[in-house]
């Protein structure tokens, strides 16, 4: 498996040093400790753990994380950016997501949300990868409707009594701490809900099936039952009733870790495709001499280009503190939308054998199709920006 990157032709002026040496670190890494494996971890539908612990031994995860408790403490968004990027140049999004997951958008909740009791319980074996982490917002049947969320916590002394049901969790088999959304008040919609950590073992906590996806296959994704599962007060992340306004403001981060992917995937798929039509040939000559080739490639190269560019930007906002929620849903939205168009174009290129999963190109035109749904559909995103414009 190729590694996919075409070096932008436009010089990206966000990177140090200190992030190309961590990438540098990076790439190693999944050349030796990913690629290897990845096709056994698509069969098995799951990573290992090791994958965890072995990323935070390289300093790999939570890199936000106080230092007190194994993390870099620097929240510094372009570290996350760089390892999203590799791990998609390289073609092993699966894995990657596992990691992504982890680092982008449960550890917000750990770092931020938490006592400090629950700090010093919780993060240190975040951040060495041996307590791995998932979130659970979406319930059969409510899609994006998060508010109209049926599982419920009801105060008990000094637990909570969780009943109900979450589907679709990432890492839902190999998660350990479960940020889960839960109502404490059934009779409310949006200040009904608060955010309980759930954690593996717990009496009444079941998991269901690692559910059979059209892609993604390597990344665990779950059913999960809750049945009169006791859960201490002491696992409430901040107050009640407030889960709902910290999971909207945890949504920026995530929407643009899933843009940054979306760009590194087709940025990928565009440097695997250059390198087969000048390889393969019909009619006489190379696929690459063809005008359409030409013409598709240049399209695709220029809009991946430009998507790029505006994520840098937002990475950059992200970490002075001033990434809107309206240019976050902008760039979800375009830069999935975008992943989806070129993989498209480019599998197209590669004729039949793009559809052959031995080809990173066929792999990752199916690992495309959700992202354009998980973090939020392209619907949801354009509402958001709908407001944002007074509509």
């Amino acid at each position: 498996m190729g590694h996919g990157r075409i070096v932008a032709r436009m010089q990206r002026t966000l990177f140090t040093d200190d992030h190309e040496l961590f990438r540098d670190s990076v790439r190693g890494f999944v050349a030796d400790r990913v690629v290897p494996f990845h096709d056994a971890w698509d069969d098995d539908g799951i990573v290992p753990r090791s994958l965890f612990t072995e990323a935070g031994e390289l300093g790999m995860l939570a890199f936000s994380a106080p230092e007190e408790f194994g993390g870099a403490g620097m929240a510094d968004f372009r570290f996350n950016q760089v390892l999203n990027e590799e791990f998609y140049y390289a073609g092993v999004a699966s894995a990657g997501l596992a990691l992504t997951l982890h680092n982008d958008i449960i550890l917000p909740y750990f770092a931020e949300q938490t006592n400090d009791e629950q700090r010093a319980r919780w993060l240190p074996g975040i951040c060495t990868g041996e307590t791995i982490t998932a979130v659970a917002m979406t319930e059969p049947g409510i899609g994006s409707d998060l508010a109209g969320m049926t599982t419920t916590a009801i105060r008990d002394g000094d637990h909570y009594v969780v009943n109900g049901a979450k589907t679709f969790i990432s890492n839902g088999i190999n998660a350990d701490l479960v940020v889960t959304a839960v109502k404490t008040d059934p009779s409310a919609r949006h200040a009904g809900v608060s955010l309980l950590v759930i954690e593996r073992g717990m009496d009444g906590f079941e998991r269901g099936r690692n559910l059979d996806k059209i892609g993604l296959h390597a990344q665990d994704t779950a059913e999960l039952s809750f049945d009169d599962v006791r859960v201490p007060v002491a696992n409430l992340l901040g107050e009640e009733g407030q889960g709902f306004a910290v999971l909207t403001h945890n949504l920026a981060q995530e929407r643009l870790s899933i843009a940054i992917s979306g760009v590194a995937a087709a940025r990928a798929a565009i440097g695997w495709t250059v390198d087969y039509v000048k390889e393969r040939g019909a009619f006489g000559k190379r696929i690459a001499d063809f005008q359409n080739t030409k013409f598709v490639l240049a399209e695709c190269d220029t809009e991946v280009a430009l998507a790029e560019s505006f994520t840098d930007q937002c990475v950059l906002a992200l970490n002075e503190g001033t990434l809107t929620p309206a240019d976050a849903s902008r760039a979800k939205w375009w830069c999935t939308e975008l992943q989806k168009r070129v993989l498209d174009r480019c599998l197209q290129l590669f004729g039949g054998y793009g559809y052959m999963r031995e080809y990173p190109i066929a792999r990752a035109y199916a690992d495309a199709r959700i992202t354009t749904i998980y973090g939020g559909t392209t619907e949801i995103q354009k509402t958001i920006i709908a407001k944002d414009l007074g509509l």
